[in-house]
């Protein structure tokens, strides 16, 4: 089976959202894009106070200064779609109110008839919990956990009942309900986030740094699903941040997914060698507007399917 290829839509400033995020995601659908993917930011500080990632003195790349909340550009997507899967790669689930994020990916799941996919993670800006967090820096793991817990019981049948450290749900009727259970994707950064992946979640959203890195890290995810007993698989989706140039980029030390079509391509297929089920194409941070983005998205997508991809 050849492996699906996905999108990251329109989410920075240099796209007017309510019109490109439906155009896109309409173009996308036709060239044969099999899902479309969102992720989050919530601000730029500006002097920063901590480096890229929480790595002292790399700076913020400038398209974070302007990004569009991640599930009203999945809404606008839903909305002018059909059989794209909606994805988030990923929301930083800590930023948010639980039972609130529960309940609207339930309703966007609805909504699009199944198409939903909750990639989630921790997050790195002590910026971002400072302005939006709903528990400390240093609880987020916990946040996670009990996000996913949450989810689960409001996606059950009712009545839906929880109690937790920062939610309590009463024994209440909570609606509408997916369309059928969503996916909860996680990296695995860490052996915690790792034990975490393997016991709680669907499957596993890596950033793909190189196909053999992706091999060991593909391999270390299945062991340990092995060890702990797990019995059904782990998806696998992973997110390429491409740098797409006209031309070819020469000589040595080019960086996965840089390049022109072709060598997107080539990357493409050496990731998709390694066995995993999905690739998203991040292409939208470098198009300077939504029909350059549309052009390099479909070059990309013809360039990758002659590759075998």
């Amino acid at each position: 089976m050849a492996t699906r290829l996905g999108l990251s839509l329109p989410q920075g400033r240099q796209y007017d959202i309510g019109r490109d995020v439906p155009a896109l995601a309409r173009a996308a659908e036709d060239i044969g894009y099999a899902s479309l993917w969102v992720f989050e930011r919530v601000l730029y500080p500006d002097p920063a106070t901590q480096g890229l990632y929480g790595i002292p003195g790399r700076a913020w790349p400038d398209h974070y200064r302007s990004v569009a909340d991640p599930l009203i550009t999945l809404a606008l997507a839903a909305s002018a779609t059909e059989r794209a899967r909606l994805g988030t790669s990923v929301l930083i689930a800590p930023l948010h109110v639980p039972f609130q994020l529960a309940r609207s990916l339930a309703t966007l799941d609805a909504a699009s008839g199944g198409r939903v996919v909750a990639g989630l993670g921790t997050g790195w800006s002590v910026d971002e919990y400072a302005a939006a967090s709903v528990a400390p820096f240093a609880r987020r793991g916990k946040v996670l956990d009990e996000l996913i817990d949450v989810c689960r019981a409001v996606w059950g049948p009712d009545p839906v009942a929880y109690e937790g450290e920062l939610t309590t749900i009463v024994p209440s009727a909570v609606g509408p309900k997916p369309a059928r259970p969503i996916p909860i994707l996680l990296p695995a950064n860490s052996p915690r986030a790792l034990r975490r992946l393997v016991d709680r979640a669907d499957g596993w959203m890596p950033v793909g740094m190189g196909a053999e890195a992706l091999a060991a890290q593909w391999a270390a995810v299945r062991e340990a699903a092995a060890e702990r007993g797990r019995e059904r698989p782990v998806q696998s989706v992973v997110r390429a941040n491409a740098r797409y140039t006209p031309q070819a980029c020469v000589g040595e030390g080019r960086a996965p997914f840089q390049g022109d079509a072709a060598q997107i391509a080539e990357d493409l297929a050496a990731h998709a060698a390694v066995g995993v089920e999905e690739i998203i194409l991040e292409l939208a941070a470098g198009a300077r507007d939504a029909q350059e983005l549309k052009d390099v998205a479909a070059a990309v997508y013809e360039a990758a399917r002659a590759a075998g991809v």
